[in-house]
């Protein structure tokens, strides 16, 4: 009996032992870092490729906080109206439209001039936004007056869509000037990438992997466009080949997140 129980103790004792040596090989020196924990902490909604980390691309949101962002023509972030929700920034809708935004159109407190920029937006039912480039802080004016437009839009549900001309208010066109083709944007609460290449004045949109849209700032094209649309009578607009990147607070709930840029 007595052998029986020495028996089990050194059994015991030997298991106890392999467990502390297994815990100090996966923990202490020479342990493996590459594990569940650091793995979660990378996010992978608002983060680069290792293409776009060798290409110079930076990210312009860090899916946590509103750091970099702040009110168009104003000193700091919103107070209410926009939030960071689930690793992105979202806009809040007011259920009243353009005429009910709470917080108001937000920019990248820095200006940009020949750029690559990507992002990723989803739209709710019957809501509006857009994505700005070229904005300039001009007071009492917003930036649309200034800055040139990629629509983000709800194509069935929102009455923009049928307006303009050909489908130039339809998501990824240049608002009022130029329509989206392919016109490929994807249903409601569904996520959209989106990406605009500034070069020299050349601009190109594309929405979920497709070139949708090319032009050329300051060509006799581009004066004849703007005297044929809506802008001809806001002499600020498509006059400058650098400005603010902005998110617009047209009073529906809209979603961004992902967004980077690589300056040329």
């Amino acid at each position: 009996m007595k052998r029986l129980a020495i028996s089990l103790l050194l059994v015991v004792l030997f298991i106890a032992g392999s467990q502390v040596f297994y815990s100090c090989k996966s923990f202490g020196k020479g342990a493996d870092t590459t594990n569940v924990d650091s793995l979660a902490m990378v996010d992978p909604n608002n983060s680069l490729t290792p293409q776009e980390q060798a290409e110079g691309f930076v990210m312009i949101f860090d899916g946590k906080t509103t750091a970099g962002w702040r009110g168009y023509n104003k000193p700091a972030f919103p107070d209410s109206g926009w939030v960071v929700e689930d690793g992105a920034l979202r806009c809040i809708g007011s259920g009243m439209g353009e005429a009910g935004g709470k917080g108001g159109d937000i920019i990248y407190d820095k200006k940009f001039k020949d750029f690559d920029l990507k992002l990723e937006w989803k739209i709710d039912s019957a809501g509006n936004s857009g994505i700005f480039y070229f904005g300039q802080e001009i007071p009492e004016e917003p930036v649309w007056k200034s800055a040139c437009e990629m629509q983000v839009l709800d194509n069935i549900g929102h009455l923009d869509a049928k307006l303009g001309k050909d489908g130039n208010r339809q998501a990824g066109s240049l608002y009022d000037l130029i329509p989206a083709v392919p016109q490929n944007a994807k249903p409601v609460g569904e996520w959209n990438t989106a990406e605009v290449i500034v070069f020299q004045g050349t601009v190109v949109h594309f929405q979920n992997g497709e070139k949708v849209l090319e032009y050329h700032i300051g060509t006799p094209d581009w004066d004849k466009m703007i005297k044929e649309s809506k802008f001809k009578d806001f002499p600020e607009f498509g006059k400058y080949m650098e400005g603010y990147i902005a998110l617009q607070d047209h009073g529906n709930n809209v979603w961004y997140r992902n967004i980077k840029i690589k300056a040329q």
